[in-house]
């Protein structure tokens, strides 16, 4: 991830207007976790440190994180030394990625006393320790003896050592001159990776658009670099320093055109082109809290939700192999015609058969050519016998056709089905939508209610919007609620749209009677596309038409309508302007 030590000299920018604040509170919510809450000016303030391997940060959140009953150790040892410490100043050498908090103190004799807190934000070497006037170890959140690190030991009452710091330039101070000679001299490596081993603190994305910035997108070594190259690489790394010292950044997010967050920086990202979606964010805090938290979320609700993935999926294979099968049978039956033809034949020529032939050469008069049609017989039947035989493989052939078309049809349907609850379940936010998903699995048989766990959960309302134009736009969260928007909710004159020939969400548009503007209409096109499956696609047809022709057909499944008089739309599923119309 992107936290850098450029990254954590802005969020040390934001940070100071903790300075002058005191501690009111100190929690561990996890074993690499702390929260210590500062009064400050304009209310409380959540400093959240984390030192997770896969998550390290230090910033200020919103969010509310569940304590445990007892306090660890640690805990109570902040609690001890740092209850009611005066924040004095936030420091960071260079751009390593540590912040000291200096705090002023009251020791057990009633003495001020400078203690610091070192935030050490280092992956998977990631620490909190806390640090003493005489810059002596007083106790971390990871103890790092000899049998963890030959190098640097974190223990009780020893010197407090920084890590081992290679000298690298720092872009916020380095001049132009010295940021020219150190890429010249560097090794005839791909620019990004120069870049990296040249200044401390910077990112591999932010290395990369910098390379793709001065490169026009290409890919070159040190020594493809030409002089054009080198003045856009200063400008770019100029003009990224000036934001970064004015505090003008523009934090961005990436995701993936799957949804899945990727990365996030402190200017804008455009190296990707399209093939990911960036959205920008008000702030460093504002950027942790929402990437780390959404993906946390993203990630329990997974892990919770892994069974059903499972089920779905298998459910589908299972399904489409019984398809397959089903059709490869249907293939034979179209020559059940034939069959009726050899027994007309034998039929039409029984005088010219006799009992023990094996095989028998006749002419077929149906085609005017008269062609001759070799005819396999059971030797031990009679020709007669042999024509009912033909005639019997016929009819059976015939209501086998029939069957398994129904079969295929009822197959597909049901596909559709687990295709739209899998769509269902990979755009579920909550744990409730996925316990929802659970119990109509369970009232359609694919799951047995025992596997159930709890109450049956409360349904959720639909996904509510307000269009540009002030029209409400509802979206069904799964097939149940769906029906009960077609169905039910929705008034004969209102407006209902859904991908078309594509699984995804049902959305009616509340027009109480009234004729909708086409931006309306657009906007609600839009939402359905972004709810549906093909949410990363672009040019999506979506089908619109009014309530009162949506029909649901006797035994359809939960979700499945039939409709008429519709109008199709194409759209582009746009996240930011579903984010702004939703309530």
């Amino acid at each position: 991830m992107a936290l850098d030590g450029a990254f954590l000299h802005a969020i040390r920018q934001e940070l100071k207007i903790l300075i002058g604040a005191r501690i009111d509170k100190i929690h561990q919510p996890s074993r690499e976790e702390v929260v210590i809450i500062f009064r400050a000016i304009g209310g409380s303030k959540r400093l959240l440190i984390s030192v997770s391997a896969n998550s390290a940060r230090v910033h200020i959140t919103n969010n509310i994180i569940d304590n445990p009953k007892s306090p660890p150790m640690f805990c109570m040892l902040l609690r001890k030394y740092l209850g009611g410490g005066k924040l004095i100043n936030i420091r960071q050498v260079g751009l390593e990625r540590i912040l000291f908090f200096d705090l002023e103190c009251t020791n057990e004799l009633g003495d001020k006393v400078l203690l610091t807190l070192a935030a050490e934000v280092m992956g998977k070497y990631s620490n909190i320790i806390l640090i003493n006037d005489e810059n002596k170890v007083i106790d971390s959140i990871k103890r790092v003896g000899e049998d963890m690190s030959k190098e640097r030991f974190i223990l009780p009452g020893m010197a407090y050592e920084m890590p081992s710091r290679r000298e690298r330039l720092v872009f916020l101070t380095a001049n132009n001159e010295e940021i020219i000679d150190a890429i010249s001299n560097s090794s005839n490596i791909e620019l990004s990776k120069a870049l990296i081993s040249i200044f401390e603190g910077i990112s591999p994305i932010l290395a990369r658009e910098w390379a793709s910035y001065a490169t026009k997108g290409l890919e070159l070594n040190i020594e493809d670099i030409t002089q054009e190259i080198m003045d856009r690489l200063i400008f770019i790394i100029g003009n990224t320093k000036k934001s970064l010292l004015e505090m003008n950044n523009n934090y961005t997010v990436v995701k993936s055109k799957e949804g899945m967050l990727k990365d996030f920086s402190f200017i804008r990202i455009n190296q990707y082109g399209t093939l990911m979606y960036t959205s920008e964010m008000d702030s460093a805090f504002e950027t942790l809290d929402y990437f780390y938290t959404e993906r946390d979320n993203i990630a329990r609700l997974k892990q919770r939700a892994n069974d059903l993935f499972k089920l779905l999926v298998n459910t589908s294979e299972r399904i489409t192999k019984r398809i397959v099968n089903q059709k490869e049978e249907l293939e034979k039956c179209k020559d059940k015609d034939r069959l009726k033809l050899m027994g007309d034949l034998i039929s039409a020529n029984i005088y010219r058969i006799n009992k023990g032939d094996e095989s028998v050469l006749l002419e077929n008069f149906y085609d005017e050519n008269c062609p001759v049609v070799e005819i396999k017989l059971n030797k031990t039947m009679t020709p007669a016998r042999n024509a009912q035989k033909y005639y019997s493989e016929y009819r059976k052939a015939g209501t086998a056709e029939k069957k398994l078309a129904e079969q295929i049809k009822f197959g597909e349907e049901e596909l559709n089905y687990i295709d739209s609850v899998f769509d269902a379940l990979t755009r579920a936010s909550t744990e409730n939508e996925i316990a929802e998903l659970r119990l109509e699995l369970a009232e359609q048989g694919y799951i047995r209610y025992g596997k159930m766990k709890g109450r049956i959960p409360k349904a959720l309302p639909p996904l509510e919007f307000i269009s540009s134009d002030g029209y409400t736009i509802l979206v069904g969260r799964n097939n149940k609620q769906n029906d009960k928007l077609s169905m039910k909710t929705a008034e004969k004159t209102d407006i209902w749209l859904h991908t078309q020939n594509i699984t995804g969400s049902h959305a009616i548009i509340i027009t109480n009677g009234k004729i909708p503007p086409d931006s309306t209409i657009e906007e609600a096109a839009i939402i359905a596309a972004y709810h549906s499956k093909a949410k990363n696609s672009s040019q999506v047809p979506v089908d619109y038409t009014l309530a009162r022709h949506v029909k649901k057909p006797n035994g359809a499944k939960p979700g499945m309508v039939v409709f008429t008089n519709n109008t199709t739309v194409y759209v582009q599923p746009d996240e930011k302007i579903v984010e702004r119309l939703k309530i």
